[in-house]
């Protein structure tokens, strides 16, 4: 089955979808996929049956169909996905009526979110922070893809989280996380942008990777 979440309302939208895979039952997986991990040999066996250690599947693509050859790629595989005991779920912004007519065809479950016209919304960074705290895997994922909709940046991110982690440590919040693991994750974000400049990496990956990689 295919649900599609679409609009600029970016805080409704992952709300919504939040609430849903909450829903779903507990022995579900779950997979992100954004362009910094698409892999089309992964998607390709997700839908085509059930992995060795899951029953069901529920892959979350938030942004996809931006990026030309990742959405060529994936309107080509919808019908099959359609049919699929796992589950795709795709986060989008704006998408054009023709992109939206396949999906209309292939019987996905539609649900959009449009701020009006004169409202724009800013991201709070400390949610991600705080989502990292409490080791809410699935939360802090939705507020990364969200603060990278809202284009905040990769010096704003990792010094909140970099605040959020010290301040853990001097208040000895070690309910989640052991001391050692907070001082390491630490270490990790005081040299993980200046690294990766001078490697000449992408900063969305490289801390997108940091956060998947954390717990």
């Amino acid at each position: 089955m295919i649900y599609l979440f679409y609009g600029d309302d970016t805080k409704n939208k992952i709300t919504q979808s939040e609430k849903f895979l909450k829903s779903l039952p507990k022995d579900t997986e779950i997979f992100f996929v954004s362009r910094n991990n698409f892999n089309r040999n992964q998607i390709e066996s997700l839908y085509s049956g059930s992995g060795l250690f899951f029953a069901r599947a529920a892959v979350i693509f938030s942004d996809i169909l931006e990026y030309e050859e990742n959405r060529n790629f994936i309107l080509e595989k919808l019908a099959l996905m359609g049919k699929s005991e796992s589950l795709f779920i795709f986060l989008e912004g704006k998408i054009n009526k023709p992109i939206l007519d396949t999906f209309k065809k292939i019987g996905a479950k539609i649900d959009i979110f449009e701020l009006p016209k004169e409202k724009k919304e800013k991201f709070n960074s400390f949610l991600l922070a705080d989502a990292f705290a409490a080791k809410d895997k699935l939360n802090l994922w939705f507020y990364f893809r969200q603060a990278m909709d809202k284009d905040v940046g990769m010096e704003e991110l990792v010094g909140v989280l970099f605040w959020k982690i010290k301040d853990m440590i001097l208040k000895k919040n070690f309910r989640k996380f052991s001391e050692t693991e907070l001082k390491n994750f630490a270490a990790k974000l005081s040299y993980l942008l200046p690294q990766a400049r001078k490697e000449g990496k992408d900063a969305e990956t490289v801390f997108e990777q940091f956060l998947l990689e954390a717990f």
